[in-house]
């Protein structure tokens, strides 16, 4: 290749390429993998009710579902667990069975209502730190006058 053919497709190319840059990308999904419009919204309210459903939840299973320690003797023992050793005493395997059945039980119950826990208190939680969040950038964005910035004066920036 000579040098003034070089020359000549440098020039023809820089003709058919302005100097913005390009980035090649997909079409906009219309399903909502970017087409504009967020995939999922979690609004403060949607937060604060299930993070209460959560609590009611765990309050509920706490005073209802406790079948290790209900109806408590002097030891400690709950109804069932006594009657597991009653059966046991009197070389019952079903006293085995029962036993078993209240520790599997219990355990999957404290399971359950620390899940509840740390729903209600993550959501508790986000709602606050977004709340907070909100405030300080509420605070921070403001006009020469003083007055807020409203949302959609902020939004010709991003777009």
């Amino acid at each position: 290749m000579a040098w003034d053919e070089w020359e000549q497709l440098k020039s023809e190319a820089a003709d058919r390429h302005t100097t913005q840059m390009r980035l090649n990308q997909l079409p906009a999904d219309p399903g909502g993998g970017g087409g504009g419009q967020p995939d999922f919204v979690a609004n403060q309210d949607d937060l604060g009710a299930v993070g209460h459903e959560a609590f009611i939840l765990h309050d509920l299973l706490g005073k209802q579902a406790d079948i290790a320690g209900a109806g408590m003797d002097k030891q400690g023992a709950g109804s069932t667990m006594q009657a597991a050793g009653e059966l046991k005493n009197h070389n019952f395997t079903f006293g085995f069975a029962l036993e078993t059945t209240v520790s599997v039980w219990d355990t999957q119950l404290k399971s359950l209502l620390q899940a509840c826990a740390h729903i209600s208190n993550h959501l508790d939680y986000s709602k606050a730190l977004h709340a907070k969040d909100d405030a300080q950038v509420a605070i921070s964005l403001h006009n020469r006058d003083g007055s807020a910035v409203p949302a959609s004066e902020l939004n010709k920036y991003f777009t």
